[in-house]
């Protein structure tokens, strides 16, 4: 009974009593199954907000441990581990908050197979919080694969016209990078006796040749997941084809397991290899963030151009993290955070007037501010938080981020962070011109075809909250940074 009342333990685990009830449900009964999720969803976020409760920020430790002997075999201790701590924390509060609000968009959006659809959106709940609180190697990796589970049938199966294409792109990918990190647990575990990560750190001593290897791997499975250039391939096809509350998930939370992964395992566990690989993955993200911008501004398709879009702002995130110093590092948490806000309502909204106009192509739209003010209001404020407008969250996130790489010793040239600035540049390009194409100027096809009608309450309550943070950090972003910079400085001690 105490395992299952620890609180990261009924954290996780939570959405399963959910996912019982609804098992039992009447197929057809819709509304109630809607409701039975919307409630679990909303109590486990009410769960990760105790969890933020107990946790005290000027401890960089590892806090409310849950810690079990699970597997022992061959000598090896496998462990039942959970943990929190400043670098994992606003990310459970993200995965708390973004799975009720990509619920709640499905009320009218998904008719077909409520039932099936709300259990494999609670499982997916299930990794995504395993994955940012796992502290067992062998654990880490069944939370990790064990979210491609849902996220495959939600796209598979509730997805558009290409979706068995884009499920099984997003499947194969990441499978192929998960195959070379599971190799490189498995030999840690028989250098270290044990798959425990905080043991593993403090053992330390892995040679500096082998070091690389391991990074490499474990490198492969996360690169893939944020996805970094040039592996974002498949990015673009899971995001179209996803259904909206898919690819606010997507977005907001499983791409952020990648460069979460680089800041839980690769830097504290290879520390000379991340030091000779931080000019190369700095490289590679300063060509994401100008590859992404500009790819974004040549697309057709409104929700495409979002998809690219996160190729440029994960690239700011993993420039900050190789940065290697409490400004860029710190930046880059924040941000995390702040691309799940932004591009969260960007596709929320593009999902809305979706359900109405059935099109997403550009040059269909046009004139939509006289019809729909309140959904061209929000709109304009996520665009300009995702361009990072000083005043809203991306500003905050991207500037530190920016300062962290423009000092830093590891990444060695300033020419990283000055290139990258363009990228600030280049958002304001595709933002504003997507902006123009679908609000101004005189009506479009789609505009004289329907009779559009504005956002009704529930929509508006959907991203609401999303608003109130995105003011809240760009313009007091103090205690957010409160909780993070702690566990940063411990991070970065011998860096």
């Amino acid at each position: 009974m105490e395992f299952l009342l620890q609180p990261l333990t009924l954290l996780t685990f939570f959405p399963l009593v959910g996912v019982l009830v609804i098992l039992f449900m009447n197929s057809e009964s819709k509304n109630a199954i809607r409701w039975v999720a919307m409630s679990t969803t909303l109590i486990t976020f009410g769960l990760s907000l105790w969890v933020l409760t107990l946790f005290t920020a000027s401890n960089p430790d590892l806090q409310l441990e849950a810690k079990y002997s699970w597997i022992q075999v061959a000598g090896w201790d496998i462990q039942y581990y959970l943990a929190v701590d400043g670098l994992s924390i606003l990310l459970v509060l993200l995965t708390g908050l973004l799975t009720p609000i990509s619920i709640l968009s499905t009320w009218t959006a998904i008719e077909d197979r409520v039932k099936d659809f709300m259990i494999f959106f609670l499982l997916l709940e299930v990794g995504m919080m395993g994955v940012f609180l796992a502290q067992d190697l062998f654990l880490f990796y069944i939370f990790w694969e064990f979210t491609l589970v849902p996220m495959y049938f939600l796209i598979g199966l509730w997805g558009g016209p290409r979706r068995i294409y884009a499920a099984v792109k997003f499947f194969l990918y990441t499978m192929a990078g998960s195959i070379l990190m599971l190799l490189a647990i498995i030999w840690l575990g028989n250098y270290g006796k044990t798959f425990s990560l905080p043991e593993l750190i403090a053992q330390g001593g892995i040679p500096a040749n082998i070091q690389m290897w391991l990074f490499i791997a474990f490198a492969a499975a996360f690169a893939i997941k944020v996805p970094m250039f040039p592996l974002h391939s498949w990015l673009p096809d899971a995001h179209v084809e996803a259904p909206t509350a898919g690819s606010v998930i997507l977005a907001g939370v499983l791409l952020k397991m990648g460069t979460y992964g680089f800041l839980r395992f690769n830097i504290p566990l290879f520390p000379e290899a991340t030091v000779q690989a931080a000019p190369w993955i700095a490289l590679l993200a300063t060509i994401g963030i100008i590859y992404g911008a500009a790819v974004s501004y040549a697309q057709a398709d409104v929700k495409k151009l979002v998809a690219y879009s996160s190729v440029s702002h994960l690239g700011f995130v993993m420039l900050g993290l190789f940065a290697l110093n409490a400004q860029g590092v710190a930046g880059a948490i924040l941000q995390m955070v702040n691309h799940g806000l932004s591009t969260g309502a960007l596709f929320l909204l593009i999902g809305m007037v979706y359900e109405q106009t059935h099109t997403r192509e550009l040059k269909v739209y046009g004139g939509l501010w006289k019809i729909m003010p309140v959904f061209g209001s929000i709109m304009l404020i996520s665009a300009l938080s995702s361009m990072g407008l000083p005043g809203l969250n991306g500003f905050v996130g991207e500037f530190t981020i920016l300062l962290g790489a423009f000092g830093s010793k590891a990444i060695g040239s300033p020419w990283y962070a000055g290139v990258s600035a363009l990228g600030v540049i280049m958002a304001a390009v595709y933002i504003l011109y997507m902006f123009q194409k679908m609000f101004l100027g005189p009506a479009g096809e789609i505009t004289k075809e329907h009779e559009l009608k504005d956002l009704n309450w529930r929509e508006i309550l959907t991203v609401a909250p999303l608003l109130i943070l995105m003011f809240w950090i760009g313009l007091y972003p103090a205690p957010f940074f409160n909780l993070i910079a702690p566990a940063v400085e411990k991070l970065l001690i011998g860096y």
